[in-house]
């Protein structure tokens, strides 16, 4: 058997194209999808490689499918790629937006740690869009704040959704995006997390694949899901000791 990645929202664009370049590099890759359709035609797409499986990574069951799948077989790297972008903003968006962007990875790793081998690689898909330097004020001095940890973090993350809800988010130092927020919270998660997990030797990245033509980044993006998809299977291979980093195009780039 060989190394086992494991790769959320890998039935289309990006997370497809990265769960075909680890199959092309000898991984073994179980990844998800949300519908049996979507399984099919991206099994058809890898030329019937790779293990899809099907799930919804905000189901409250999720973490127990993908343990299922997992059987006794341990993790060498586990990649979040799934995300939407969705379309208006209010307190809706916002909250389904988190949902899938921020609250499932750090569920799913919570409860996929046991099974995350000593030394391997954990890889949150994130965005330019998420660098705090893009942010109001406000914003970017509460997701910059020492010691955010995952309570914290969720808490910051509804107060977010409370000041949409009630139209003071402008006032209170947020952008109209839940989007921004989504991955400059994965951002600061990534930076919690990688000395949560360093005394196991497991290193985390976040990754940016830069502006890509997909569903989500549209026709005129100047990157394919190649280009896109090299800079996360960098990290999943990487052989150093770097870790809570954020780069793209294989150079760190600021926070």
């Amino acid at each position: 058997m060989g190394k086992l990645a494991l790769v959320t929202g890998g039935n289309r664009g990006i997370g497809l194209e990265v769960v075909r370049q680890l199959l092309d590099r000898g991984w073994d890759v179980l990844f998800t999808v949300r519908s049996a359709a979507a399984a099919r035609g991206a099994v058809e797409d890898l030329d019937r490689r790779g293990d899809p499986v099907l799930v919804d990574v905000t189901q409250e069951d999720a973490a127990r499918v993908l343990l299922d799948n997992l059987g006794d077989r341990k993790l060498d790297a586990l990649v979040h790629n799934a995300a939407v972008a969705l379309n208006g903003f209010d307190a809706d968006v916002v909250r389904r937006t988190m949902a899938v962007n921020l609250l499932a990875p750090m569920r799913l790793t919570d409860a996929l740690l046991p099974q995350v081998a000593d030394g391997a690689q954990i890889v949150a898909v994130s965005s330019g869009m998420g660098e705090l330097s893009s942010l109001p004020s406000g914003a970017r001095r509460r997701l910059s704040e020492p010691g955010l940890d995952p309570d914290a973090l969720r808490a910051l993350v509804a107060t977010f959704a409370d000041d949409v809800a009630a139209g003071t988010h402008m006032a209170n130092g947020w952008p109209s995006s839940a989007y921004k927020i989504s991955k400059a919270g994965l951002n600061a998660w990534v930076r919690w997390l990688a000395p949560t997990v360093a005394p196991r030797g497991i290193r985390v990245h976040a990754v940016c694949p830069g502006w890509v033509r997909t569903d989500m980044g549209g026709p005129n993006a100047p990157r394919s899901v190649q280009q896109g998809a090299s800079g996360i299977v960098w990290a999943v291979e990487r052989a150093d000791e770097v870790t809570g980093d954020f780069c793209r195009d294989e150079q760190q780039i600021p926070w």
